[in-house]
C-alpha cells in the first residue's frame, strides 16, 4: 500500500479550488437567473449553455483538477490520459446543462427538482471517477466503498440544492451567499471520494505515459480565464431589466405621442412674403440696380 498524500503544496491546492467553485457558483446562479428572464427559446438555451459552463467546467471540473494539483503518491509520478480528461470535462458540462433543461423547463416542482438533481448528481460523480481513471500512475487504484457511495450522495444533495438555488436566487448579497455553499458542497464531494482512494504499488517500476500536470496547467487556466471572462463580457453585454424597461417605456411614448402636425402658414392678406428675400438663404442683398426703372419701361 502506498502513501498518499492530498495535501503536498499545503493549504494552497485546497484554497484554490475552493475559491474556482466559489467564482464558478456565481457566474453560474447570474446566468441561471437570465434564464428565468429570457424571452425567446434561443436565449433560454444561450444561457443556459452558459451556466453550464460556468457551474460545470469551472465550479465543479476546475476545482477538481486544481485540487489534483496536491495530489501525491509516494515513490511514483502521476500522469494523465488527455482523453479521459477531455471526457470528465464533457460529461460535467452536459450533465449541469440537462439539470438545467429538466428544472428550468415549465414551472419548478419537487418532481423536477429532484429528477434534476439526480441526473447532475450522477454526472458530477461520473466526472469525478472519470478524472481519476484518467491517472496513470505505477500503480492500481482501490476504492472504499462505502466512502465512494457517500460521495455520491453528497454529488446529488449538492446538485439539487443547487439546482434549487439557481432557479430562485435572485439578489445579489443571496447569490454570494449560496455560492460559498455551493464550493463548500463540491469540496467536500471531491475530497469524500478522495478519502476513498488506496494505491497499491508495483513491485516493478515500469514506464507512466501520459501529460504531466504542468504540460495540462497552462490549457487548462487559459480555458478558465478566457471562459470567465467571455462569461462576464456576455453578462455585462447583455440588456439589463431596467434596460427592458426603459426601452418599453421609450416604445410606449412613441406610439401615444400624436403625429407632429404640418405646420400653417400665417395669413399674408398684402403679398409681404412674397416680395421679401432677406429670409430665404443664398439670396443676394437687392439693389437699386436691379429694380427696373421708368425709363425702362416700355410704353402703354
Amino acid at each position: 500500500m502506498a502513501e498518499i498524500n492530498h495535501f503536498e503544496y499545503g493549504w494552497i491546492t485546497p484554497a484554490l479550488s475552493y475559491a474556482l467553485s466559489v467564482l464558478g457558483s456565481i457566474l453560474g446562479l447570474v446566468c441561471a437567473g437570465r434564464i428565468r428572464r429570457a424571452q425567446t427559446n434561443g436565449q433560454r438555451a444561450w444561457w443556459g449553455l452558459l451556466s453550464a459552463w460556468a457551474l460545470g467546467g469551472t465550479a465543479i471540473w476546475a476545482m477538481h483538477f486544481m485540487a489534483m494539483l496536491g495530489f501525491a503518491v509516494e515513490n511514483t509520478r502521476i500522469r494523465y490520459d488527455v482523453p479521459l480528461t477531455v471526457a470528465s470535462t464533457a460529461i460535467a458540462v452536459v450533465a449541469v446543462g440537462i439539470g438545467l433543461a429538466i428544472v428550468g423547463t415549465g414551472r419548478l416542482n419537487a418532481v423536477r427538482l429532484i429528477a434534476g438533481g439526480i441526473f447532475t448528481g450522477a454526472g458530477v460523480a461520473s466526472m469525478h471517477y472519470t478524472g481519476m481513471a484518467a491517472m496513470r500512475l505505477n500503480g492500481s487504484l482501490g476504492y472504499d466503498t462505502v466512502r465512494v457511495v457517500l460521495s455520491v450522495v453528497i454529488a446529488v444533495v449538492a446538485s439539487t440544492v443547487a439546482l434549487w438555488l439557481a432557479m430562485t436566487v435572485r439578489r445579489g448579497l443571496a447569490i454570494f451567499a449560496s455560492a460559498l455553499v455551493m464550493g463548500v458542497a463540491v469540496n467536500g464531494m471531491h475530497f469524500t471520494g478522495m478519502s476513498a482512494l488506496s494505491v497499491h504499488r508495483h513491485e516493478r517500476a515500469g514506464e507512466v505515459t501520459g501529460a504531466g500536470v504542468s504540460t495540462l496547467l497552462v490549457p487548462i487556466m487559459l480555458a478558465v480565464i478566457f471562459g470567465v471572462v467571455g462569461l462576464l463580457y456576455a453578462l455585462l453585454a447583455a440588456p439589463t431589466d431596467d434596460d427592458r424597461a426603459a426601452a418599453a417605456y421609450l416604445d410606449g411614448r412613441r406610439v401615444a405621442e400624436p403625429a407632429a402636425a404640418t405646420p400653417v402658414a400665417a395669413p399674408d392678406p398684402v403679398g409681404l412674403r412674397a416680395r421679401s428675400t432677406l429670409g430665404q438663404p443664398g439670396t443676394p442683398f437687392p439693389s437699386r440696380r436691379d429694380t427696373p426703372s421708368r425709363r425702362d419701361t416700355p410704353p402703354r
